[in-house]
């Protein structure tokens, strides 16, 4: 069989650490955009999870030429009414730390007079490009696979853990008495809204890997 490629579109270590486990028993060759030079980010415009993952997997794809998995993922706290949801990575404003982020969705929390700390992390991934070396034309690159996971859990009143990122150190998955960033990280890869989303894609891939997922188009 033939060692197909798949780029795994985001620059986040986080993102690309638990990919990198997720699919490591594909016989996939995984690709990362700090390989690509010229690479145009992608504005994250969708108004869902899914239309954000697709706008991303479809311009990374195209840009280089290799079939292309993206995700977006979020929190939806049920006291904001499903907020942050599809806007968490802006929450609060375009360039605060991730500290300053989880500080103002506290602060949110509070203001809101609610006493739920109900929450979930939501995670959408899709694949886009070509489903086999004999379709390498740009007009025949698609969306091949959609999937989500969703794990449950609730809001912590403070801060705790260093292993983790974004949301991580206030979420506290249901079942368990840490947050995700305190949580051991075998653990969380296991269990996490991404873990179960790309556990999803795995086997939808392994439909496209037999015999091959994709040669894409020579990058230019």
């Amino acid at each position: 069989m033939t060692q197909s490629e798949l780029l795994i579109a985001t620059r986040n270590e986080g993102k690309i650490a638990e990919l990198r486990e997720a699919f490591a028993t594909l016989p996939v060759a995984l690709r990362f955009l700090n390989e690509f030079k010229n690479i145009s980010e992608v504005a994250e415009v969708g108004e869902t999870y899914e239309e954000n993952a697709t706008l991303k997997a479809m311009s990374y794809a195209r840009q280089t030429g290799i079939t292309a998995l993206a995700d977006d993922s979020g929190l939806e706290v049920a006291a904001l009414r499903g907020g942050p949801g599809v806007l968490s990575a802006r929450f609060g404003g375009d360039h605060l730390t991730d500290t300053e982020r989880t500080r103002t969705l506290l602060s949110s929390l509070d203001q809101s007079g609610s006493t739920s700390r109900i929450a979930r992390f939501v995670c959408c991934m899709v694949v886009y490009g070509w489903p086999s070396s004999q379709q390498a034309e740009l007009s025949t690159a698609k969306v091949l696979a959609v999937t989500q996971g969703v794990c449950e859990g609730a809001i912590a009143h403070d801060p705790t853990g260093t292993d983790g990122f974004g949301f991580d150190p206030i979420f506290i998955p249901t079942g368990y008495a840490v947050s995700f960033a305190a949580l051991d990280q075998a653990i969380k890869r296991r269990i996490s809204h991404r873990a179960r989303a790309a556990e999803k894609m795995r086997q939808q891939l392994d439909l496209f890997l037999r015999p091959n997922l994709t040669a894409g188009r020579s990058a230019s």
